[in-house]
């Protein structure tokens, strides 16, 4: 059990926390959501201990243990991979040290013995005969393989070290397990892994995450930060979206009808209280009116941009047609004669492990690469807009967002048309002031999707998506691609984009590709998939 009581934080004049109380009790799962800047990584922290709030307190139970994901990925450069997984569990690293240091002794005295007892009976409480087989079973399930586990942390790339880090906070049964983000960097299979795992563990765990796919499958509470608050809720991320958004609803709908009933009672007092006949009943509507509430509704944290790609002409019925398309990059053979043929209403999903193929071909397709061999084309009545997984190349010039959408802008709109579809994308008032120079990764995210927007184009083409963008936006793309009527070609690692959007799932492996017109989830159950992604892993 974990809990925080009267909790209070804020930067300057800026209140991310105010008056939080909240308890994280033993059995469950609770997934931290909020908006971009609401305070979810800093509440982790006030939790971990890790920072001081300006007022309150976090207590947890006696003896129990608290294991962070540690989001330095230089903190152990000069310890092995096995030894920075057992350095999860900081006590039994030090008793195992002790313990290595006694027995490496010449000769033991007394007091060795009796301390050798000691520590002898500690290992054995924390099951120390185990760790070695506990933290293969983890390192293995995150895909990080026995040649790796006697290597320096500085020797790893980066996700593997992400991985590493991971196991280091399951390690060892924590009472309580905080994860800011886990599945950074993980495949589709240590994905599930961790899922499986977290939906065995008794303890207590609390995840931050963008994968709501993952907060379906492992949470069994939603613990929502906004309005400096946090409120919890049962039940897993999509429970919590259909009660959150009823409650904002009802919540609305009360409000507006107690101003629609405060604006009559106010007609009939000024239309009648000079009106000797009528002034009773204008003296009492002015009592009923002192008494009516008008809740004002507090500013959410929580904004939901507008996406809606709308398509100038419908497609025809030539799509895209390619055959034998090769590339190689550096090297490096990312497409070996690739044939595709696109039919009308397609979506397509392009998954895996080879994410430089699949941006290779989108480029290929958008003419901003050219292939080695092979050859494509899109239909006379086809027209397509592109989003690049990499995009500052769209960003070098210092401009206000007004002029760096106006571009993009038909030549017989003006200024308030690009605003407009500024302020859809969450950019109104002085925000549409902004230089290009300060945005955040989610913001240029946002930027590039109102430019497809202006677009009109019936081919989208778009390459990881949801990258920098929160739940709220993810899940406004979600919708936009949904509703979309014509062509989608997208490569993306959020489970429920794909399984909500795509209806035909393409892998591209070094020994072929596989082309299925089945839903993700029935992609993923497929055996075959998953013994053809070991086998790219492999390779």
């Amino acid at each position: 059990m974990i809990q925080a009581s009267d909790i209070a934080l804020a930067y300057g004049k800026r209140v991310i926390f105010k008056d939080v109380n909240i308890k994280f009790t033993a059995g469950n799962c609770y997934g931290l959501i909020g908006a971009n800047g609401a305070g979810k990584s800093t509440f982790l922290k006030i939790l971990a201990g890790q920072l001081e709030p300006d007022k309150g307190e976090v207590f947890v139970g006696a003896k129990e243990r608290i294991a962070v994901l540690s989001q330095d990925q230089f903190a152990f450069d000069e310890l092995t991979v096995a030894q920075t997984v057992l350095m999860g569990h900081e006590r039994l690293h030090e008793v195992i040290a002790e313990r290595e240091a006694l027995y490496a002794k010449g000769e033991f005295t007394e007091e060795d013995g009796i301390r050798s007892g000691e520590l002898e009976a500690e290992f054995a409480e924390m099951n120390g005969y185990e760790v070695e087989s506990e933290a293969a079973v983890l390192l293995t399930g995150l895909g990080i393989g026995e040649e790796l586990r006697e290597r320096k942390m500085r020797e790893l790339e980066g996700g593997q070290k992400v991985r590493v880090l991971l196991a280091q906070a399951l390690f060892g049964s924590p009472d309580i397990l905080l994860l800011d983000e886990p599945t950074n960097n993980l495949d589709v299979k240590s994905i599930k892994w961790l899922e499986g795992f977290l939906e065995r563990f008794k303890n207590t765990v609390i995840i931050v995450s963008h994968d709501r796919h993952f907060l379906n499958q492992v949470c069994t509470h939603m613990a929502d930060i906004d309005y400096s608050r946090i409120q919890v809720y049962v039940g897993n991320y999509d429970f919590w979206y259909q009660a959150s958004q009823l409650a904002l609803k009802q919540r609305q709908e009360a409000s507006r009808k107690a101003e629609s009933k405060a604006s009559e009672l106010k007609e009939f007092i000024a239309r009648f209280s000079s009106n000797a006949s009528k002034a009773r009943q204008a003296t009492a509507r002015k009592k009923l009116l002192e008494k009516l509430e008008i809740e004002e509704l507090p500013a959410s944290s929580r904004k939901y941009p507008f996406i809606h790609f709308k398509p100038g002409r419908s497609c025809g019925d030539v799509i895209l047609e390619m055959d034998g398309i090769s590339k190689s990059v550096d090297g490096v053979k990312l497409l070996d004669n690739f044939s595709l043929t696109v039919g009308k209403g397609e979506k397509i999903a392009f998954v895996g492990l080879n994410s430089p193929a699949i941006t290779a071909l989108f480029q290929i397709l958008v003419g901003k690469m050219q292939p080695d061999s092979g050859t494509f084309r899109w239909g006379q009545t086809m027209s397509t807009t592109y989003f690049p997984k990499e995009n500052s190349a769209f960003f070098t010039e210092d401009k206000t967002l007004i002029d760096w959408l106006g571009e993009y802008t038909p030549v017989t709109e003006g200024e308030s048309y690009a605003r407009g579809f500024l302020g859809k994308m969450l950019f109104s008032g002085d925000e549409a002031l902004k230089k290009t120079s300060v945005l955040s990764g989610g913001e240029r995210v946002r930027c590039m999707l109102a430019k497809m927007m202006l677009s009109d184009a019936n081919a989208l083409i778009l390459d990881e998506p949801t990258n920098h963008l929160d739940l709220e936006s993810i899940t406004a793309l979600n919708k936009g691609m949904q509703a979309f009527s014509e062509i989608v070609l997208f490569s993306s690692h959020d489970h429920t984009l794909i399984q909500t959007v795509a209806n035909r799932i393409i892998e591209i492996l070094p020994g072929g590709v596989i082309d299925k017109m089945v839903p993700y989830d029935d992609y993923l159950s497929d055996n075959q998939v998953i013994t053809m992604q070991e086998q790219y892993a492999r390779h």
